[in-house]
């Protein structure tokens, strides 16, 4: 999913739990909507260990450009391919942020954030025939050692 389409949906989402639940305040519905969309930000890591190239323009293309060439392919076809590796995006990170709201009550706005974002990734992915990714990043690493990386940008 797009960037503005998380950043639009994220400012709804805490637009909305604000006004529904008052007792969260500014600073909650603020850390909620901007975790909604910044978790994105392991793309931009990704691109940078993966391309070695800190443009954040051409990262944005970079990954436009490899969705589209993927959603080319036949549903066959794109299972047999990698994503990226997406260390936010799991249900690791999840579970760490959980107990960190243990600790101290603000980061249960960024697992809110963090959820909402996830399920996003998970619908648009089916909405496109995806393979399903982003579930847990342990399981998308031992997956992904049996995939081939798709070339088409080298």
């Amino acid at each position: 999913m797009l960037p503005r389409i998380h950043f639009i949906l994220s400012l709804f989402l805490a637009i909305i739990l604000f006004y529904f639940f008052p007792i969260i305040g500014i600073f909650g519905a603020v850390i909620i909507f901007i975790s909604g969309f910044l978790i994105d930000v392991d793309h931009y890591i990704f691109y940078v260990f993966a391309e070695k190239d800190f443009n954040l323009k051409k990262a944005y293309n970079w990954f436009l450009i490899r969705g589209k060439e993927m959603r080319k392919l036949p549903i066959e076809e794109r299972i047999k391919h990698k994503n990226e590796i997406l260390f936010l995006h799991g249900i690791e990170p999840l579970i760490l942020l959980l107990f960190l709201s243990l600790i101290w009550l603000p980061f249960i706005f960024i697992l809110i954030g963090f959820s909402f974002h996830l399920v996003l990734d998970v619908y648009d992915e089916l909405r496109v025939g995806r393979k399903m990714d982003k579930i847990s990043i342990i399981w998308d690493i031992i997956k992904y050692k049996k995939l081939k990386k798709l070339d088409f940008l080298k």
